[in-house]
């Protein structure tokens, strides 16, 4: 199997509210978002895009579009965690994330990974597709989706 990955990076504060040490406050992370994706080369002569699976420019933008430019410098809360959602409300204009699941790096991998497998999906026809994820939230800590 032949793949192709892409590395970005942004920022964004969570915090885990039940966490028995110091997670539980407000605080941020300097993510990098691998993305794997694996499909047929593209075979067209005179296609910009002959002898690549996808452009990185272009693995790039639609990661932009659809997680990269949502989550950078937002603050990425938990759906039932009401006093930070109350106060992030109260601040005018304050970019905000409500997700469904605690914000530890395993559920937001998930997440992403769901947002990111539509964007990928058979673009040309190649099969392309989404294959893995690598979310790191700390140079030392990650976590890792892989398509079955």
């Amino acid at each position: 199997m032949l793949t192709i990955t892409r590395k970005l990076e942004f920022d964004a504060g969570h915090r885990i509210p039940d966490h028995k040490s110091q997670c539980r406050n407000l605080h941020g992370h300097r993510y990098t978002l691998e993305i794997t994706l694996t499909g047929a080369v593209i075979d067209i002569e005179g296609n910009s895009d002959n002898g690549m699976i996808m452009d990185f420019s272009d693995i790039k933008s639609l990661a932009k579009e659809h997680l990269v430019d949502v989550w950078d410098h937002a603050f990425l809360v938990y759906e039932k965690d009401t006093p930070v959602r109350d106060f992030l409300a109260s601040l005018p204009g304050h970019k905000t994330v409500i997700i469904d699941s605690i914000p530890t790096v395993e559920n937001l991998a998930r997440a992403a990974f769901n947002i990111l497998k539509a964007a990928y999906k058979d673009r040309y026809g190649t099969g392309l597709h989404l294959q893995k994820i690598v979310l790191h939230e700390t140079p030392n800590c990650w976590a890792e989706v892989t398509a079955d």
